[in-house]
Order: structure tokens, then sequence, then C-alpha cells
């Protein structure tokens, strides 16, 4: 829920600032900062967070703190990726692939009641996929519409300001 709360955040913080310094708000770029903002605390917990997010994983993967490493440093990529204009389409996409592709990870974990944070079985349990999932599906949307679909938009909005 964390996730949700510090995107809506900084998407207000961004167009606020946008307002406040240029006197104009650019939605799509404050989307894509929102998210980018989000994927690097998503992707900074994956090395504070390790041993947990490695319960998260189904026993027969082999070196799953090595999973949790590398899907940390794509997710701070991704968040590189977003706010490049010549990369944010294709991010977009792999973002969105991403996201779908942990879903397993996270119905896994909530079936198991892991406690990503504590390293520990007493987490939330099956009832957290209502909140989990819908959660995912608005980040594959917010993605889907703010990097991929707007990106035109707002590049060429922004060339024709310089």
């Amino acid at each position: 829920m964390i996730t949700l709360v510090v995107l809506l955040l900084a998407f207000g913080i961004t167009l606020f600032i946008q307002r406040l310094v240029k006197k104009q708000v650019y939605v799509a770029q404050a989307g894509r900062i929102a998210m980018a903002v989000m994927l690097i605390l998503t992707g900074v917990s994956h090395f504070i967070f390790t041993k947990g997010m490695s319960l998260m994983l189904p026993q027969f993967l082999p070196k799953r703190e090595l999973i949790v490493w590398l899907t940390g440093v794509l997710e701070i990529l991704g968040a590189i990726g977003l706010l490049v204009s010549k990369t944010q389409r294709l991010t977009s996409i792999l973002i969105i692939i991403f996201f779908v592709s942990i879903l397993p990870s996270n119905i896994y974990a909530s079936l198991h009641h892991v406690n990503y944070q504590t390293a520990t079985f007493d987490g939330k349990g099956p009832e957290y996929l209502w909140i989990r999932i819908p959660m995912q599906i608005v980040f594959i949307l917010w993605v889907w519409y703010f990097g991929y679909k707007k990106e035109r938009q707002t590049v060429s909005s922004q060339k024709g300001e310089q």
C-alpha cells in the first residue's frame, strides 16, 4: 500500500513543483516521474529486505537472493528509462511485462503469509490479494498511460516550447 501512496504523493508534488517553477503542468511527465520515484523506492527495498523478498519466491527457484537483487536493479533501471525520452516508450512496455511477471510472486507470498519486511511467515495472507492485485493493475495502467500512450504528446509539446 505504501507504494501506491508514494506514487500518488510523488505525482502531486511533481505537479505542484511544475506549476510553481514552470508555471505549467506536464501531466505525462509528472506521471513518469512519480512512477520513477516509486520504482526507485521498491528497487532499493530489494536490497534492504532481500531475505524477506527471497521468501516470496518458491523454494524450487535457485539463487533466490540473486533474483531479488536483479529485480531490484531492473526496477531502478526502469525508473531511469522512464525519465529518458528516447527510451521511455520501450521502458514502459518492459515495465508492464515486469509488473505482470512479478504478480505470481505476490500471489505466492500471500498464500504463504510472507512478511517480506520481517522475513517471517506472519504476513496478511490471501486477503492481501484484494489490495495487491488491483494495485498491480493500477501500476500497469499508470505506466501504459503516462509512459507509453502519452509519450509522443509530451515530447512534441516540450519541443514546441524551446
